[in-house]
Formats: C-alpha cells, sequence, structure tokens
C-alpha cells in the first residue's frame, strides 16, 4: 500500500547527468544570443559586449554555488521556491513561485508565437497560429510522457544548439584570421574591430544597459535545482551539472561574442536579424540563412520544453507546501504531475491568444512580469543560502558534513545577492524593461495580501489537523 501511495504522489527519480545539464543548457541558450547578441555588439561595443558577457557569467556563476549547496541539502522539485519559504518566510515564497510560474508560462507562449513565426520563411501561406498549435501540442506531448521523456527531448534539441555553436566558432574563427576566405573578397580582420572602435565607444552607461539584457539571456541555469527532485542521484549529479553548464555556457557564449564582434563591424551588427546568419554568410556557407533558421527553431522549442517542464514542477511543489490547491500535487502513473501541466499549458495557450488579439497591451505586459521570475528567483537563491548555512550551524550542523559547500562563505553569497539586487534596480534605468518593475511591484504586494488573508489560515488549519491525526494514530499504537 505504501509503495503504490509513493508512486502516485510522487516524482520518480529517473534524470541522469546528461539530462540535467542539458535542461539547464536548454533554458540558457536561446534567442538571446542567436538574435539578441547583435544589439549588445551594437550598444556595448567588441571588447564592451564581451566584458558585459564576462561579468554576467560571473553573477550566473556564484548563483549557481548557492544553488548547488542547497540543491545537494534538499533535492527537492520546488527547488528556490521551497528555500525561500523555509529559510525566509513562506509569504516571500508564496510570492516568488507565483511569480516564477507565470514567468514560465508566458515565456513558453512566447517561444510558441516566436516559432511560428520562423516557420513563415519556409510556409509563408500557412498561419502563423496553426504553427504555434502544432508546436504547443508536441512540447505538451513530450512533457506527458515522463520526466525521462522530457529530459531526452532536451538533450536533443540542445545537442543541435551546441553543435551550431561549436561550427560557428570554428569557422568564424578560422575566417578571422585568414584561415577561410570571405565571400566579400575582404581580407581578414584579425582584431581590427576591436582596436578600431576602443575599450568602451558609447561609455559606461551603455556597458550596463546591456548587462541587463545579457544577465536575463543567462537565466534558465537554476533549472537544474528544479530539475533536483527527479535526478538519480542528486549527490553527485547536481554538482556536476553545475560545474559543466557553468563553464561550458561561458565558453559558448564568450567564444561566440568574440567570433562575432571580430567579424561584423559595431555599427552594423544591430540591424540584422541574426548576426549569426550574417557569419555564415559571408563564408559562403550554402543554405545559410535556412540552417540558423532550422538552430533557431530548435533553440526555441528548446527554452519552450524547459520553460513548461519548469513552471509545472514549480506549480506541483506549491500544492505540496499547500499554497495551491492539492489538486494540483496528483502524479499520473507516469511520474508526471499532470493536473499542474494541463494548468501551465492552458496558462501558456490564454497568454498566446494575447500575442494575437492584444500584442501591444496585454501581451506586452506579461512578457514584462515574465523576465522578473528567473531574477527575483536568483535574488532568492542567494538570500536562501546565507539563511540556510546561518541556521545549520545554529542548529549544530558541521560544514564539513555538507556534501556540496559554496566556498568563501560568507562573501561570495553576499556579493552574488548584491550584484543579482543591482542588476533587479537597474531594470528601473532601461525604458523598455521598467514596465516590469511597475506591474511586477502590484502583483508581489498582491500575493502577499492573498497568502496573509487566506493561504496562511488554510495552512495553519491543515498543519493543526495533520497534528492531531497524528495524535490519535500515536494514541491508538499506544493502546
Amino acid at each position: 500500500m505504501h509503495l503504490q501511495e509513493n508512486q502516485t504522489n510522487e516524482l520518480k527519480r529517473t534524470m541522469k547527468t546528461r539530462h540535467l545539464f542539458m535542461i539547464s543548457l536548454g533554458g540558457v541558450i536561446g534567442s538571446g544570443l542567436f538574435l539578441g547578441s547583435g544589439y549588445t555588439i551594437q550598444q556595448a561595443g567588441p571588447t564592451g559586449a564581451i566584458l558585459s558577457y564576462i561579468v554576467g557569467g560571473l553573477i550566473m556563476f556564484m548563483t549557481m554555488l548557492c544553488l548547488g549547496e542547497l540543491s545537494v541539502a534538499m533535492p527537492v522539485s520546488g527547488s528556490f521556491q521551497t528555500y525561500t519559504t523555509k529559510f525566509i518566510g513562506p509569504g516571500t515564497g508564496f510570492a516568488l513561485g507565483w511569480l516564477y510560474w507565470l514567468g514560465w508560462s508566458v515565456t513558453v507562449a512566447l517561444e510558441f508565437l516566436a516559432a511560428g513565426q520562423l516557420m513563415q520563411r519556409w510556409f509563408p501561406d500557412t498561419p502563423i497560429w496553426i504553427w504555434s498549435a502544432i508546436f504547443a501540442v508536441i512540447l505538451f506531448l513530450l512533457n506527458s510522457l515522463s520526466a525521462k521523456a522530457f529530459g531526452e527531448a532536451e538533450f536533443w534539441f540542445s545537442s543541435i544548439k551546441i553543435v551550431a555553436i561549436i561550427l560557428f566558432i570554428v569557422l568564424g574563427g578560422a575566417a578571422m584570421f585568414g584561415f577561410i576566405d570571405m565571400n566579400s573578397g575582404q581580407e581578414a580582420p584579425f582584431l581590427s574591430n576591436f582596436t578600431g572602435h576602443g575599450l568602451l565607444p558609447n561609455g559606461f552607461s551603455a556597458l550596463i544597459i546591456t548587462m541587463i539584457a545579457v544577465n536575463f539571456s543567462f537565466q534558465g541555469t537554476e533549472l537544474i535545482g528544479i530539475a533536483a527532485g527527479e535526478s538519480e542521484d542528486p549527490e553527485k549529479t547536481i554538482p556536476k551539472s553545475i560545474k559543466q553548464t557553468v563553464w561550458r555556457t561561458l565558453f559558448f557564449f564568450v567564444l561566440a561574442i568574440f567570433v562575432l564582434s571580430s567579424l561584423i563591424p559595431m555599427e552594423k551588427a544591430g540591424v540584422v536579424e541574426s548576426p549569426f546568419v550574417v557569419v555564415f554568410d559571408s563564408i559562403g556557407i550554402p543554405y545559410a540563412a535556412d540552417i540558423m533558421n532550422f538552430v533557431i527553431l530548435t533553440a526555441l522549442l528548446s527554452v519552450g520544453n524547459s520553460g513548461l517542464y519548469a513552471a509545472t514542477r514549480m506549480l506541483y511543489a506549491m500544492s505540496k507546501e499547500k499554497m495551491a490547491s492539492p489538486v494540483l500535487a496528483k502524479v499520473n502513473k507516469r511520474g508526471i504531475p499532470f493536473n499542474a501541466l494541463l494548468l501551465t499549458m492552458g496558462i501558456s495557450l490564454l497568454s498566446l491568444l494575447s500575442g494575437f488579439f492584444a500584442a501591444e497591451t496585454v501581451f506586452v505586459w506579461l512578457l514584462s512580469v515574465a523576465g522578473l521570475g528567473a531574477q527575483v528567483g536568483w535574488i532568492s537563491i542567494t538570500a536562501s543560502q546565507i539563511a540556510f548555512r546561518r541556521k545549520f550551524i545554529r542548529e549544530g550542523g558541521r560544514v564539513e558534513d555538507l556534501k556540496f559547500k559554496t566556498p568563501l562563505y560568507p562573501a561570495l553569497p553576499i556579493i552574488a545577492l548584491t550584484l543579482n539586487c543591482i542588476v533587479l534596480a537597474s531594470l528601473a534605468f532601461d525604458s523598455e524593461q521598467r514596465l516590469a518593475l511597475y506591474l511586477g511591484a502590484p502583483f508581489v504586494l498582491a500575493c502577499y495580501l492573498i497568502y496573509h488573508f487566506r493561504i496562511k489560515k488554510n495552512r495553519e488549519q491543515d498543519d493543526s489537523g495533520e497534528h492531531e491525526l497524528q495524535l490519535q494514530k500515536d494514541k491508538k499504537m499506544i493502546i
């Protein structure tokens, strides 16, 4: 009886290290790199763009080290939402969970919409909504099968992206140093684009503005923590996945930006659709635009796949914490929280509808709030690690007993927390991102009010009821 109950109410630990690694990469390498990198180069200049990605990568590295300690000590699907509830406060955990869930649900809708638009290149007469619906069905089925099926799909989605980036770095680097002739007949640029523009051609403020976009492009690595609840051996797989993800993400991003900055002049970088297409074209790769269109399509579907998984598991975890309907915690025979998946997909499809019918109002508002969820999540990870370590030591725990330790405590998590807070505050200085703060603040306030006036009371009643039930069981055992 106990075994059967476990199978129907708990997630299954079926994911391996390679799945965790690719899931986190799947959430990171998307349109931000393939499409948005040109904007970064145009605004900050070649050297500034590389600096932006290095600093963004450093913030990611420190945040993931904090997540590593927490995830190994408590490998649960709720990840940082559970840690925030436990070590900072349930009201904050409630607000964070809903903000993060909504953020990924809307992001999934954005990926469906963007993927449908990309298909217009090959099928211009087919409406975008048909392709969006097809991709929605595919990702829903992948997430419905099992955590392992989702992880396997993500492994192959991410592999395509990584092969494309490696190919780009090798061929672009060869063209940069004159080993491959450029189509236009121009000479190999070497490092002329770096020396010709100076360190920060548009000033320090341009660097700060681009850092916001860069930091958001790194978000998705925190999915390692969410997938920890379904990994086979968390003590081994999580630290290994974090190290692989951080260093390889930095390697791919920084080297790709270095090659892009070398081959595309700064003033031309922002106006092209995808700087990767321009480089492949200039090298003479046949069907370069079609190849990159396919790679970007898989990148979008990969992010959508990871996002649907993350949002579903967050909803499941909140239900287990009595912060959402208990119906959402039910798990089917394949280990999938199917009701949570259905609700997440439903909200994604409603968001997608607003992309067609209210693109300039509702959809923009939703996207603004979506960008906020992951950044607040990173802040909560660093704050939770500090609070966890303090509580652990206060209750007699020994640091040596922790299977994974955040190094340089407390300096590293405090620096990470400060930098993440600066990134959040800096949204106020970017006119395009400012809306996120205007909409996010009332949303978080509403969550706090809902928690204190409704959820808190229900949780206390449930807890007291469970306590009473346990006392009765103990009494019967004694008798």
